[in-house]
């Protein structure tokens, strides 16, 4: 995201500053502006519009130039429109009249300004402001990058995501298709294939072993945030298997070794970027010389010397931007290495626990497989950061041929010809020795690298570049010397390339200051070249704004001191019901809340008595009841069975009777 610095120096008139303000609202850093002055019917900018009028305005100018541009057969960037709007205001050199409002007349030639510098040709200023410009929208932070590497990867995964989650297979095909749908989320999410690629039947294997298809089933019940995290859990745990197979050498053909690839290629992409920046540097240390042998002397040279000053920033830019992608590639490095080392001990420890049991629990191995695709994934980001830097500097080259072509091999040597090229380190270290003694300027606070121990970090103003160079010699860049002593002038500290030129700064550095200001408002490639951001406005360009942090770095002076302190300044005060673990404080408290429920009795005897109390706790016996078999019972009548004739006597007969006398149960 770009945040371009170009707004109003100190002392602006307020017009042409609402003006500026109205222009930077194009980009998110200026969003908080308070006030701009729009165009009414007239053509003329007037502080009683609206905000949005304001914006429409400004916006019509930039797609205005732009459009010319392009029917010119040139088409630009309404970024890149923006920053020269901005620079053509600001350059005293274009006389607009801050006294009155802008005019139809002032938009006019606002625009074919404008446009003439966007389609200038052959020019190293212009190429300069391009080459910042696409630097500023396309270079981010490691931390950023990877954030964002995530948004795409999830914007990406993001329907099928939603496809699993919201699915209501119920029918064994509709199933078996939602669980190919999981097999392709997981192959894609791990970025190890897709479901077409050779790791895909490994994939399906591995994933069968960790969630097979009868679990499905519970895997619908579940929320839909719950499904999208035992989705990234069954990735994580899946991927590890996958890469384990490979380290062990039973599958993983498909895999990529990132490690052998990133160890091939960080040492190259690092070699790329140092040629280049030492044939940059050479460049620049040719157009330094040169411009001094011109400066002040009568010498009829081929070239002007503005065209090799203006050649002269668009190297040093170059410089800079390529320090830059360099110190980023070296961290690369650095973890790449990290990432590695842990890889491997990772798979070390899975190694001993596979092969050591026969059944190995998964709340052993999950974890482990989790982090082996956890440090997988940082080595991805890695590939892919890596592949950014080399594009940048690949993209940074057109920006260079201006000044090649204008300034070509041969014709540079004719004029190098009888001349002293010295390099930044030659003249740091002729001018080392000739250092500031703080007693012949007392009202200056001036660090030395014998009383400040890290003056190597200070964040030097200018980009370590001697200001009053800048002024004397006509735009020259020299580099500031911190050995000769850096002056600290309103919490800012800056360096310069002689004893001579920090006695003359210093005497008047507020209108040093300003001059250099001035000097940009002429030459706009230098606000982001010398990082001129704080005096012009609190709009800083995107690639300085990881070294924001810095600006925090102050001197660390070194003395000789001593202190003495009091033995035992205020009595012990220990309190031995203090806790620090609050599982302790939580036993503590089950303890005391479950007391509650318990019931405290004492006694006591004649023995015991006026001796001492004694107490004791009991648990009281608690009811308990339980249950068996029903008892039951059953009624059956009573047989009563009668006998006639069994003692003989008087009967009718000669045979003995049997009466049933037996009565119901009933009766």
């Amino acid at each position: 995201m770009l945040r371009l610095p170009l707004l109003a120096a100190p002392g602006t008139p307020p017009f042409l500053f609402t003006f500026l303000l109205a222009t930077v609202k194009l980009y998110p850093a200026a969003r908080d502006l308070l006030f701009i002055f729009i165009l009414n019917k007239s053509a003329v900018f007037t502080p009683s519009m609206s905000r949005a009028h304001a914006e429409s305005v400004i916006k019509n100018i930039i797609r205005e130039i732009a459009q010319q541009c392009a029917s010119k057969g040139d088409a630009v960037s309404e970024t890149l429109v923006a920053f020269m709007v901005k620079a053509v205001v600001l350059d005293p050199d274009n006389l607009f009249n801050v006294d009155r409002t802008l005019t139809k007349q002032d938009v006019q030639k606002l625009i074919e300004l404008c446009v003439g510098k966007l389609l200038e040709k052959e020019s190293p200023s212009l190429d300069t402001i391009k080459m910042q410009v696409f630097f500023d929208m396309n270079y981010t932070s490691r931390r950023e990058f990877v954030e964002e590497h995530q948004k795409v990867l999830q914007a990406r995964l993001l329907p099928l995501c939603r496809e699993i989650t919201d699915s209501r297979a119920k029918t064994r095909e509709d199933l078996e298709g939602l669980y190919d749908k999981i097999i392709s989320y997981v192959l894609l999410r791990s970025g190890l294939g897709s479901a077409t690629h050779i790791t895909a039947r490994e994939t399906t294997a591995a994933l069968e072993s960790v969630f097979p298809q009868v679990e499905l089933a519970t895997f619908m019940s579940l929320l839909k945030k719950d499904k999208e995290q035992q989705l990234n859990e069954l990735t994580m745990i899946v991927t590890g298997i996958l890469l384990f197979n490979k380290d062990s050498g039973k599958g993983g053909e498909g895999i990529e070794d990132l490690p052998a690839i990133l160890n091939e290629a960080l040492p190259a992409a690092s070699r790329d970027i140092e040629n280049e920046l030492e044939g940059t540097q050479k460049l620049a240390w040719q157009y330094t010389a040169l411009l001094e042998s011109l400066t002040g002397s009568d010498i009829d040279s081929a070239v002007h010397p503005n065209l090799i000053k203006k050649a002269l920033y668009n190297v040093r830019q170059h410089e800079a931007f390529l320090k830059l992608l360099l110190a980023d590639v070296i961290l690369c490095a650095k973890q790449v290495e990290i990432l590695q080392t842990e890889l491997t001990a990772r798979m070390a420890m899975l190694k001993a626990i596979v092969h050591t049991n026969t059944v190995v629990p998964t709340s052993q191995v999950f974890p482990h497989f989790t982090v082996v695709a956890k440090l997988w994934a940082g080595l991805q980001d890695e590939v892919l950061l890596l592949s950014t830097l080399n594009n940048m500097v690949v993209s940074l080259r057109p920006y260079l041929s201006a000044q090649a072509h204008l300034l070509g091999a041969g014709p540079l040597q004719q004029l190098l010809e009888g001349i002293t090229i010295k390099t930044d380190l030659e003249r740091l270290t002729e001018s080392g020795e000739d250092r500031i003694d703080p007693v012949e300027m007392k009202s200056c606070e001036w660090f030395l690298p014998e009383t400040t121990a890290n003056i190597d970090k200070l964040p030097l103003q200018y980009r370590g570049v001697c200001g009053y160079t800048l002024i004397k010699k006509d735009g020259l860049l020299l580099p500031g010397n911190p050995n000769i002593g850096v002056l600290k002038h309103k919490e800012k500290f800056y360096s310069f390339s002689s004893r001579q030129a920090a006695f003359e700064f210093a005497s008047k550095a507020d209108e040093y200051i300003e001059l250099v200001a001035e000097r940009a408002k002429k030459s706009p490639e230098l606000i982001q070249l010398l990082e001129l951001h704080q005096q012009f406005a609190s709009v800083t360009p995107y690639s300085q704004m990881q070294s924001g942090e810095r600006l925090l770095v102050k001197p660390i002076t070194k003395s000789d001191s001593s202190t003495q302190t009091d033995t035992h300044l205020l009595e012990s005060n220990i309190v031995k019901s203090y806790e620090w673990n609050e599982w302790e404080l939580r036993r503590k408290a089950i303890k005391l809340a479950n007391l509650r429920g318990k019931v405290t009795r004492s006694m006591q005897t004649n023995l015991s008595h006026m001796r001492r109390h004694n107490t004791t706790q009991t648990f009281l016996p608690k009811d308990a009841a339980c249950q068996t078999k029903r008892d039951g019972h059953s009624n059956v009548p009573k047989p009563q069975v009668y006998l006639a004739g069994l003692r003989g006597g008087e009967t009718t007969t000669t045979h003995m009777t049997k009466v049933n006398l037996t009565r119901a149960v009933d009766e």
